[in-house]
């Protein structure tokens, strides 16, 4: 019920913007809605969108954050190709990584779910993603090509203020600890992550947390997206620099 509501909600917020309503008709590409009340900064310079599947959250940030120089990363092919349309037809100057972000550079099996944004590194959990979310069950695998944040990403290339914004099934660790640099020039950090294992050796919300404030970041804002009987299962956290730590 929570989801019915939730989808409900998304297609509301859509049709009440002119761009996505084009978009529906044109079978294209929606902007993320879920994020539209979080207490994001009024601008940022950059936007940082690891994770970017179609290009949903990217959308919601051209809209939101006009003039901010958006960044994508995504690994899957069909995804990748998908994003591509988007960036062709509804989106001006978007940047496209065809990796996945994770530590160090690798070559790496990506399981693949049967509704592709569920896809993970991490084998896909029948009692936990499966269970929690009916239709994401694994499917298969390709390999796809990892690259560290650091290593794709110049200090340089980060107009201010930045938003980083995490949403990769399992991995958040392993992009965070290969963005050591890039988290000295990152002012907000938007990460999914989950309260129970939904893929197999997932990090959970507290090792997500410890790991982003030991950057010197403070929670901002927690928003449950999804719920079932036994309680919370998701959450996007909503990360901000602490006042107190000057930039070198």
């Amino acid at each position: 019920m929570v989801d019915l509501k939730l989808r409900a909600s998304k297609v509301l917020w859509a049709l009440s913007k002119p761009e996505s309503r084009r978009a529906l008709r044109g079978h294209r590409v929606l902007a993320a809605s879920e994020h539209r009340r979080a207490p994001f900064k009024k601008t940022y310079g950059t936007v940082l969108d690891v994770g970017a599947h179609h290009g949903q959250f990217a959308l919601f940030a051209a809209q939101r954050f006009p003039g901010a120089d958006i960044l994508c990363f995504e690994p899957q092919p069909e995804a990748l190709a998908q994003l591509r349309r988007t960036a062709t037809s509804m989106l001006d100057g978007l940047t496209i990584f065809p990796y996945a972000a994770g530590a160090e550079p690798a070559r790496l099996d990506m399981h693949i779910s049967a509704r592709d944004d569920s896809s993970s590194l991490l084998p896909i959990s029948e009692r936990g993603q499966a269970a929690a979310f009916p239709g994401t069950q694994e499917t298969g695998t390709i390999t796809v090509e990892v690259r560290s944040l650091d290593e794709m990403l110049s200090p340089a290339r980060l107009t201010p203020p930045v938003l980083l914004k995490i949403d990769v099934q399992g991995s958040e660790l392993e992009v965070l600890r290969g963005a050591n640099r890039t988290l000295d020039h990152v002012d907000d950090v938007l990460v999914e992550a989950s309260f129970r294992e939904l893929y197999a050796g997932q990090p959970l919300v507290g090792s997500v947390l410890e790991e982003v404030f030991a950057h010197d970041f403070e929670l901002a804002d927690i928003s449950v997206t999804h719920r079932d009987r036994r309680g919370p299962v998701q959450a996007d956290l909503l990360l901000r620099r602490e006042r107190s730590f000057s930039r070198e």
